[in-house]
């Protein structure tokens, strides 16, 4: 995995599906956490970022994803537990198969670490009241843009 930590300071690169449906945006979260984040995982050294998304999502679902465009790449600073956080993500849009059972289902547990990811569909109309991080996702999934856009970013919550 792209991640490392130096004292209390750690950096990440991440790469995230956006996936719609009905209206409805996917998000996840662990068990243990009190907020949502889009899917995806930390790539693997020599790994192209759409492989990395299809390989997260097989491993949390085991399910085959289709890969679309990228959205947005993003630097991300945050502070998290004790640790200050440098997050570099790619966000891409992707879709499960046609008629894919996670469709159709509310809310849904991962496969993997013992199902500790809870993965539920949300009404993008309701984002900007949702514990979604990073924050400007709240705002910027509600209209994708056409071209991709580099957003720099701070959480402050």
């Amino acid at each position: 995995m792209i991640s490392y930590k130096e004292g209390n300071t750690r950096f990440n690169y991440r790469i995230d599906g956006v996936c719609i449906s009905n209206g409805h945006i996917l998000l996840h979260r662990a068990i243990t956490d009190d907020f949502w984040a889009l899917p995806g995982g930390r790539a693997e050294l020599l790994e192209y970022s759409p492989d990395t998304l299809r390989r997260e999502m097989k491993e949390e679902l085991d399910v085959e994803v289709d890969v679309g465009k990228l959205l947005w790449i993003a630097e991300n600073f945050f502070e998290y537990g004790d640790d200050s956080w440098h997050v570099l993500s790619l966000y891409y849009v992707f879709n499960f198969p046609e008629g894919h059972t996670y469709y159709s289902l509310a809310e849904f547990n991962g496969i993997e670490e013992s199902g500790r990811l809870i993965f539920k569909w949300h009404p993008i109309s309701e984002l900007v009241n949702t514990r979604l991080f990073p924050s400007f996702l709240r705002k910027s999934l509600t209209n994708l843009p056409n071209a991709i856009v580099h957003i720099l970013h701070q959480d402050k919550e």
